[in-house]
């Protein structure tokens, strides 16, 4: 497949043996076993998200992309795809670093995609409900001497919390953020898997950067600014949001597995709060991906745009993802793409 799985299958040197992906995590057990490993990625639809990611470069001119679409339920992963990508066929040594697995190892600051899960930390604790409304909301604040502004000064004052979430407010997120605390929330955070190393089936993954809390980490963390983690951990954290609180682990390798032993470790009311507002971030005109709205597949799903930080400094150039779950009555699937 050339290309198809480069990020995914990995390289072998001269000697045959692995060096990255798959064949580096699994390189004794290929050796010591003649029977196949079998994958959970899907070959048909890791090309078609491939093609349209391609297609993305032509549109935007961006300098890379990443896909993941994954079971929520189970964790297994049907298609992961970092752009760019390199022929397995060709023993060469990358040491560009665009060639890095964006999925799993690029740490990002990726902006309001945690706003949802800084609504559901405060669903998580029981704090607020989706109707409970927030009042007088600043159109900027200050943290220190930095200013925190909302991306869209025609937002309204008042706004309940779902509303917040559905129109994107960063000063809104601040006020759920305060309200669950610093406790709480880096808890929560840590329970999903975002804020630490994730154990994968791939040696390439990133590593958080380490957080100092305080309160003005705690409010810009609140709508994804001034904290990382990789999509893979990102991807995790929204399946068990949205899978009624279910513990998960991303896989690329077939498990016999039983779905009966599942550890809950979310209140199942954060996922059946979080979905319909979720949902209604496409479905809705106000909602920030309406874009995504596409008809029998009732995608819900959230909007995050990032400057990237280059030398301590924040430039122009942005990180943009929508993660998506779908169908949300019954949710199976998420999809998460990534625009560099």
């Amino acid at each position: 497949h050339e290309n198809l799985f480069s990020h995914i299958i990995g390289q072998i040197d001269d000697n045959n043996n692995g060096i990255s992906g798959i064949e580096k995590s699994f390189n004794e057990e290929l050796k010591a076993n003649n029977l196949p490993l079998k994958l959970t990625v899907d070959t048909d639809i890791q090309y078609l998200i491939r093609e349209e990611l391609k297609k993305s470069e032509n549109i935007f001119n961006n300098l890379g992309s990443a896909a993941i679409l994954m079971d929520i339920n189970s964790g297994d992963i049907i298609s992961l795809v970092s752009l760019p990508d390199f022929n397995l066929n060709k023993r060469e040594n990358i040491k560009d670093l665009m060639f890095t697995n964006k999925i799993t190892k690029g740490v990002y600051e990726l902006g309001s995609v945690f706003k949802t899960l800084t609504l559901a930390a405060a669903f998580q604790y029981n704090i607020i409900e989706p109707e409970t409304k927030f009042e007088n909301l600043e159109k900027k604040i200050f943290c220190d001497k930095y200013p925190i502004a909302e991306y869209d000064k025609k937002l309204p004052s008042d706004l309940t919390a779902e509303q917040i979430l559905v129109r994107s407010s960063n000063i809104g997120s601040v006020r759920i953020a305060q309200k669950v605390g610093i406790i709480d929330y880096s808890s929560f955070l840590k329970k999903i898997g975002v804020l630490e190393r994730i154990n994968f089936d791939i040696e390439e993954v990133g590593l958080p950067l380490n957080i100092r809390w305080g309160k003005c980490k705690l409010a810009t963390a609140s709508f994804g600014h001034g904290i990382t983690t990789t999509p893979l951990q990102l991807a995790k954290a929204y399946s068990i949001i949205s899978n009624g609180g279910y513990q998960i682990n991303p896989t690329l390798i077939v498990k016999t597995r039983n779905l009966n032993d599942k550890k809950k470790i979310l209140n199942e009311e954060v996922s059946k709060k979080i979905n319909p507002i979720l949902r209604k971030v496409v479905s809705t005109d106000e909602g920030t991906a309406h874009f995504a709205d596409v008809y029998g597949y009732e995608v819900g799903g959230k909007t995050g745009t990032a400057d990237k930080a280059k030398n301590g400094v924040y430039t122009k150039d942005k990180i943009n993802t929508f993660v998506s779950i779908f169908p949300i009555s019954d949710p199976k699937f998420l999809l998460l793409v990534l625009l560099d």
